[in-house]
């Protein structure tokens, strides 16, 4: 059995990657800090299996249908790269966004469509697409990073009822946390004030609903209620609520670097 798991140098990435070799997977880890990648690599030696490591940045298309060509045969792909970035969208730097979204959403896009082919082919496979409680409602403050990941939520769904009607035996999750200790604070330029989730959970809780079947895996009871509220609460209020969460997370992040 082999995975392919991308932004696999630290984080989400990182602790999947961890759970997967325990359980015998062979893994190719793909991400840019190749330092980072060989640390990884080295840890998971000691569960005696073959891994592989990529540097690639996957922000550029050309890398991404070339990561493809180079592995192929996967029987889980893990949707991880990517970041995110706060501020009021007329401050925010457009060429980071632009970088956001090629990684967040074009990245996603094209390996779940190159690899969803092999697997529909083979008529067995799982991915696991990185999506967040961000993908449920406005994010004022984070606005592109909210709308980049309310992209990989409606597109995983979209696909998931296309297999079903094809009765296929091929299976597509998402995996929605909310606010999870890694570096996504650092990137982003933020400081959260809610509860942060531990990273090596929430890897083992989602490789566990991914095995089982699970579509939509929202780590924490307070988060599975913060998906409920989106379905009951009027966006307005919910964007309200979402400006002054961000709103402190910022405040928090510059007396933090101070």
């Amino acid at each position: 059995m082999k995975a392919l798991i991308t932004g696999a140098s630290s984080g989400i990435g990182r602790d999947i990657a961890r759970t997967l070799s325990k359980k015998g997977y062979d893994l190719v880890l793909v991400a840019r800090d190749e330092e980072k990648l060989k640390q990884v690599k080295q840890e998971l030696k000691r569960n005696k299996v073959n891994i592989q490591i990529i540097k690639m940045d996957l922000s550029i298309k050309e890398n991404c249908i070339e990561l493809h060509k180079r592995v192929r045969n996967v029987d889980i792909l893990i949707n991880n790269a990517g970041f995110g970035d706060c501020g009021n969208f007329t401050k925010t730097s457009l060429e980071k966004e632009i970088e956001m979204i090629k990684t967040n959403i074009i990245a996603y896009h094209i390996l779940t469509k190159l690899y969803l082919i092999d697997m529909k082919e083979r008529d067995c496979g799982k991915i696991l697409n990185v999506a967040s409680i961000a993908g449920f409602m406005p994010g004022p403050l984070m606005s592109t990073y909210y709308a980049t990941k309310a992209y990989i939520v409606r597109l995983s769904e979209g696909i998931r009822e296309e297999l079903k009607k094809e009765k296929s035996n091929v299976e597509i999750s998402i995996l929605c946390p909310g606010p999870v200790a890694t570096n996504f604070n650092k990137v982003a330029n933020v400081k959260f004030y809610l509860r942060e989730a531990n990273s090596q959970k929430v890897a083992d809780y989602a490789i566990k609903k991914l095995q089982q079947g699970k579509f939509y895996i929202v780590p924490g009871w307070d988060i599975k209620i913060a998906k409920f509220g989106t379905k009951i609460i009027p966006v307005p209020i919910i964007s309200k609520i979402a400006y002054r969460v961000q709103k402190r997370k910022l405040i928090g992040s510059k007396n933090t670097k101070n």
